[in-house]
């Protein structure tokens, strides 16, 4: 939707490759004509990033690690230096060790479970808060966090990040109600299983993929571009009177019992 978020100024986290959920987000805001700040985690994806980032207008791109309070503050400064405020923000980071990700969830270890929930539930809080001062530059914002099902429901696979997730979506609710007085919306987006290069570190993702494909009532996988679009409309005004909410865009899958 050309012109939708046009002289907004958005941060995306999360990008790895042009497959990642988060680049789909950013294609979509982009398009609809936003300026976008890229973080990216260690040498190992700056290049893939910086790649995808060039040929967009305007585009930032600062390396971030969100256990890093520091770091995130870095990211903040550099946004204000450069724009003077914030409008939205894209939490598309997730990280559970492999080894929590294998057998059961009753074999989860303390430092699994602390990188778990840090990672991928306590970051968004983190940058909530941190960019709530560019938010009120900005005249208010909007931020949106990735969940899925397996936050939910018993996901074989994904035991500790369910876990983990619960508690984003939870965190969810509880950011929206602290930050609506200050005309910060925040909601999630949970996607349906995408074909991306952290989900295929779950074990048994590939019959999850075609389960969810012969199954779910649109009978498709989720694209990351499905995913952008949603957040596109959560980040514009469209959705001035949504918060505190979990979006499905999974085909249908949340609504099965069977």
């Amino acid at each position: 939707m050309p012109g939708l978020l046009e002289g907004k100024r958005g941060l995306i986290l999360g990008v790895a490759n042009k497959r990642s959920i988060a680049w789909g987000i950013a294609k979509s805001c982009s398009d609809a004509g936003a300026k976008l700040a890229f973080t990216y985690q260690g040498e190992r994806l700056e290049e893939n990033v910086r790649s995808l980032a060039e040929p967009l207008p305007g585009s930032l791109v600062v390396p971030c690690d969100v256990t890093q309070e520091e770091q995130v503050d870095a990211v903040m400064s550099r946004i204000d230096a450069e724009w003077g405020g914030l409008d939205f923000l894209a939490h598309c980071v997730a990280y559970a060790k492999a080894e929590d990700l294998d057998g059961g969830y009753t074999k989860t270890r303390k430092d699994g479970f602390d990188t778990a929930l840090g990672v991928s539930a306590y970051s968004f809080t983190l940058l909530c808060q941190k960019a709530l001062p560019l938010f009120e530059k900005a005249g208010g914002g909007s931020a949106v966090t990735l969940s899925y099902l397996g936050g939910e429901r018993v996901m074989p696979g994904y035991n500790v990040m369910g876990v983990a997730k619960a508690a984003l979506e939870c965190s969810v609710k509880y950011l929206a109600a602290d930050l609506g007085p200050k005309s910060v919306r925040v909601n999630a987006i949970s996607a349906g299983p995408v074909n991306t290069l952290a989900a295929r570190g779950i074990s048994g993702f590939t019959d999850m993929l075609k389960m969810a494909r012969e199954k779910v009532p649109l009978r498709k996988n989720t694209e990351p571009e499905e995913v952008g679009d949603t957040a596109l409309f959560l980040f514009s005004q469209l959705s001035r009177g949504i918060t505190g909410e979990v979006i499905y865009v999974d085909g249908g899958y949340h609504i099965l019992a069977y």
